[in-house]
């Protein structure tokens, strides 16, 4: 009987601090992507780094410039490069390159240069690895946005 007492107060705090846990206000869960910003890199200069891949299960989901994100498709995602730029992608390990246009924001991941889709990834050759040492030259600036 010495113990129901006790037993029953630690209930009753329990379900009391739930209670006040389901009042209190929830904080809004933060974006898995962060929304786009305008990059201000225009200088034309080439950037090494490494490079990811979208995963095939992004397909279809919006991307920063308000298209799906087509896994067949020749694009890239770079938080500096304006969204339109049409750059080149090299493999630094094996020289493959692929042409691509930045139409997204990313990576998100420190020392990650540029995502690319699961097709560039297989020009690249490095579809299989998943992240390659790569060189991103811009050959084609988008017009200037006031």
């Amino acid at each position: 009987m010495r113990n129901i007492l006790p037993l029953a107060l630690l209930c009753s705090c329990c379900i009391a601090a739930n209670a006040l846990a389901a009042e209190a206000p929830q904080p809004q869960k933060q974006q898995a992507k962060k929304a786009a910003t305008p990059a201000t890199d225009r200088s034309g200069k080439t950037r090494k780094g490494k490079a990811s891949y979208y995963s095939h299960k992004l397909a279809g989901k919006k991307m920063a410039d308000g298209t799906p994100m087509n896994p067949d498709a020749n694009i890239a995602a770079s938080k500096t490069l304006p969204l339109g730029t049409k750059a080149k992608v090299t493999n630094l390990e094996n020289g493959k390159s692929a042409h691509v246009e930045i139409r997204d924001r990313g990576p998100y991941v420190d020392g990650r240069i540029v995502d690319v889709s699961p097709k560039v990834a297989r020009q690249l050759d490095m579809d299989e690895q998943g992240v390659a040492p790569v060189e991103v030259k811009p050959t084609e600036l988008p017009p200037k946005q006031e």
